[in-house]
């Protein structure tokens, strides 16, 4: 399996990072995590466009996770030669917000299906809103969902993904909880967005400060690695985003904790689970 991040941003605009969003591509399968700011973008940059993305996982229905989720639904809809539906898994809720992005749509279907004889239809998103155990299963990828701490926002949910021995985690936004236990157990790759808290904590700004607490810090990834025995930490969606030159502050923070491999994402990085 390949792991690419797309999007390794956060709610901070970033001139390098787009938004959280996370490809993992199996037995010629592509399974896209979140769909951030630019994530089309970003995708076409490994040669993915959206026709070809076989399935949507949604950690959370933050609006850094879902910006863009809009612009997959419409794109592929337009560029799809013959009907094909967007499936869609994610926590509960995630109807609910499909149906009012189609809501919101509204007028630019309308006005598609007028100027193109062969659009008919609007577009179909399948949608199944899970939350826990076994949520998908093709051939030989299977990807399991498990409850996440983000609170207030809930329910959340991670996604450890299966295949040929290999396994990744996608954890989205969440503290340290049994659910993230679970999925990272033996985990070759395990993918958590961070923030620094010693940073934050210099930052006076009330709003900036509350992410203290439902965000993994850097300390707590590395724990959750260590405690769950994964291969390699990959830390993603830094809060706030790195200066130039610290970067390496922030894996010695998690090394701190963890004795395996660390990574700190950026846009594009690919981490494969044979290597």
């Amino acid at each position: 399996m390949d792991v690419i991040l797309l999007g390794t941003g956060s709610p901070l605009p970033s001139p390098d990072r787009a938004g959280p969003s996370t490809l993992v591509r199996a037995a010629g399968q592509n399974l896209l995590f979140d769909c951030g700011r630019g994530v089309l973008m970003r995708a076409a940059a490994v040669g993915l466009g959206p026709v070809a993305i076989t399935q949507v996982f949604l950690t959370h229905l933050h609006s850094d996770h879902v910006t863009d989720f809009n612009d997959l639904v419409t794109s592929r809809w337009a560029l799809s030669p013959l009907p094909n539906p967007l499936q869609v898994i994610g926590p509960v809720g995630t109807q609910r917000f499909v149906d009012r992005t189609l809501e919101m749509l509204t007028d630019d279907i309308g006005y598609r299906i007028a100027h193109h004889d062969d659009l008919t239809a609007p577009p179909e998103v399948i949608v199944t809103e899970v939350g826990d155990g076994l949520v998908y299963e093709s051939g030989s990828v299977r990807v399991l969902a498990q409850p996440t701490d983000h609170a207030p926002v809930h329910p959340t949910v991670g996604y450890r993904v299966e295949h040929e021995g290999g396994s990744v985690v996608i954890a989205g936004d969440t503290l340290p909880c049994s659910g993230l236990d679970t999925l990272c157990a033996n985990a070759d790759v395990y993918v958590q967005t961070v923030i620094r808290e010693s940073m934050i904590k210099m930052i006076p700004f009330p709003r900036l400060q509350d992410v203290l607490d439902y965000h993994s810090t850097v300390e707590q990834a590395g724990q959750t690695a260590a405690r769950a025995g994964v291969g390699t930490l990959v830390l993603t969606h830094p809060v706030p985003p790195p200066i130039p030159g610290t970067e390496q502050e922030w894996v010695d923070e998690a090394k701190g904790h963890f004795s395996g491999t660390i990574l700190l994402g950026t846009d594009l990085l690919t981490v494969s689970t044979n290597t």
